[in-house]
């Protein structure tokens, strides 16, 4: 089955592409696993050999064994022509823009876009020619009316990791696509188990691979899964940048795909049981998780979708800092830290008013982001209800 090639039509469940995909062990002397490359120099017998070019692996920057393990699985779960695993999500996110446009060119992102990559898009596309534009998450097929004649890449998250909004991928893909731009798509809070963009139009989709692909806290990586079309281009700007992630992070991320599944099944399981509980709270206000029937975006989630993440937020009634500080400072089970994904549960309070443009953020309460990991779900409403009362003798 690891012979397979990535673009093949998916013949098994996912749970055995998981499995099997991307390993063959009659390769590695029997070993389950494809092991740990490391290395620069790839060596040629002769010089007809170098002048050729033709080894599977001419120099250790362009991949190896370990991080074509990984790459292998990740196109055969997006069902893409092919992925390149890179050293985060962040470089993922970068190089899929850089590989769209060049100097005069437009580039529309979501407003609810990943915090690094909107930066990323402020600070360097600008200076380098490109104009950047932020668009409603919701905006839908809306969207053709802001397409410009140089409009070459749009950039969308569903959902938009603080404020969970779901975007229209087929609506935006056509949009994209009337205009000459590309649709770009980070599929990190549903992985491709429960979401599959390029099957709704998107030419490429970027994970930032350390959540739920690492699914331990303890490696970082990205993805970026292209069409065909897309490919060359893709692969041209990371070979140009340097871009690569070594057989140690690439192991990791092999290893936490082989559970990825089981893991996705419970983190949504878990996650809707506690933002159910959160709801019927005194103190909470709203909470938004797309799987649950009071979001405003639950139909189309129920749509493009077949299933939900570990990641929502929720907002808890208006009260100063000394409150937010109440509620986290003391969690006995909830640990407050950046990113997410792992076997460990989050809560980190967040502050958006100067991260949103194209739709100013307007909630007057305080807002919450929640990762959902494998404790047990009553210690964690414990540690919640707690929190939640802290906050209300604080308010």
């Amino acid at each position: 089955m690891s012979d397979r090639s990535p673009t093949s039509p998916r013949t098994h469940s996912i749970e055995t592409a998981l499995t099997h995909t991307g390993r063959n062990p009659d390769n590695q002397f029997g070993f389950v696993n494809t092991p740990v490359y490391r290395g620069s120099t790839v060596l040629f017998k002769t010089l007809s050999d170098l002048e050729a070019q033709s080894q599977p692996y001419l120099y250790g920057r362009a991949g190896n064994p370990t991080t074509e393990s990984v790459e292998a699985v990740v196109s055969e779960l997006e069902g893409a022509y092919r992925t390149r695993l890179v050293p985060s999500g962040l470089a993922a996110i970068t190089i899929a823009l850089m590989s769209c446009v060049q100097a005069g060119d437009d580039v529309l992102i979501t407003d609810s876009a990943y915090e690094p990559g909107r930066k990323f898009a402020d600070g360097f596309l600008e200076r380098m020619g490109v104009s950047v534009r932020f668009y409603d998450p919701r905006i839908g097929a809306g969207l053709s009316d802001l397409m410009q004649p140089n409009t070459r890449a749009v950039l969308a998250e569903s959902p938009g990791s603080l404020t969970f909004e779901i975007q229209d991928i087929p609506a935006l893909a056509a949009a994209a696509h009337a205009g000459g731009a590309r649709l770009i798509v980070d599929n990190s809070w549903a992985s491709p188990l429960y979401h599959r963009p390029i099957a709704l139009g998107a030419d490429i989709v970027v994970h930032a691979a350390t959540k739920m692909f690492v699914g331990h806290s303890d490696a970082f990586a990205g993805t970026i899964s292209t069409t065909e079309e897309a490919w060359e281009d893709v692969e041209r700007i990371r070979a140009l940048l340097g871009f690569f992630t070594s057989g140690d992070e690439a192991f990791q991320v092999a290893r936490g795909l082989r559970t990825l599944a089981l893991r996705m099944k419970e983190h949504q399981h878990r996650a809707l049981d506690v933002a159910s509980w959160l709801e019927t709270q005194d103190e909470v206000e709203k909470v938004l998780h797309p799987a649950l029937p009071s979001h405003p975006d639950h139909a189309l989630w129920q749509r493009d979708f077949s299933g939900a993440g570990s990641l929502f937020s929720f907002i808890l009634k208006p009260a100063p800092r000394a409150a937010v500080a109440a509620f986290v400072d003391h969690m006995q089970v909830f640990s407050m830290g950046y990113s997410w994904g792992g076997y460990e549960s989050l809560c980190l309070p967040v502050t958006i008013t100067k991260a949103r443009t194209a739709v100013p953020w307007s909630e007057p309460g305080n807002l919450f982001r929640v990762h959902v990991g494998f404790e047990g779900i009553e210690d964690l409403k414990a540690d919640l209800a707690d929190a939640l009362d802290r906050y209300r003798r604080a308010r």
